[in-house]
């Protein structure tokens, strides 16, 4: 786990992704800075939001430009991270991280290669997967009840949990091609 206060990325630091950068700023960064706002309109505010494309394409960065123009702590994790080998541990680690994003907000969490836990759901009984659904069944739990405050954001690269927005971040890497 990776955890920085306010990283130095800016926004000026991404290039070719401005319809994210905008997309991002309003589904992520209005609601961190201006919660009140969607409150007195009867919005509730997404928790967080999903972005997905290949490797390379601006994700990480994306989400430490929101860290920093919104003064927040920047919470790094990979999703291979909770994948653990006794039950109930990756279930704690998810606790434990949102607890963390809570005692240190405003906060981000975003966790990378979020497919590790995401992946579909199964009917099989072997405990190794049943441990990855209930870590992914955490993690759902855990982003859809923000803090009191409303301060804490969660992001994600790969899976769609319901109820985030999912701009697209791959612009830069789709034009090389």
């Amino acid at each position: 786990m990776q955890v920085e206060r306010s990283p130095s990325v800016t926004y000026e630091d991404i290039g070719g992704l401005e319809e994210q950068t905008r997309e991002v700023r309003e589904a992520v960064e209005e609601p961190l800075l201006n919660a009140d706002q969607f409150h007195e309109i009867g919005v509730e505010p997404p928790s967080g939001v999903l972005l997905h494309g290949p490797p390379g394409t601006g994700k990480t960065m994306l989400a430490k430009a929101v860290a920093n123009e919104t003064d927040a702590t920047f919470i790094k994790m990979a999703g291979s991270e909770l994948v653990q080998k006794f039950i109930g541990e990756g279930a704690r680690l998810v606790r434990d991280l949102f607890e963390l994003a809570s005692e240190r907000e405003p906060a981000i969490i975003f966790i990378d290669e979020i497919d590790a836990i995401a992946s579909k759901r199964t009917d099989s009984k072997t405990s190794g997967d049943a441990e990855v659904q209930r870590t992914m069944m955490q993690l759902l739990s855990e982003s859809r009840c923000p803090s009191p405050t409303g301060r804490a954001a969660s992001g994600s690269s790969r899976s769609t949990p319901r109820r985030w927005t999912s701009p697209r971040a791959s612009t830069s890497r789709d034009s090389l091609r």
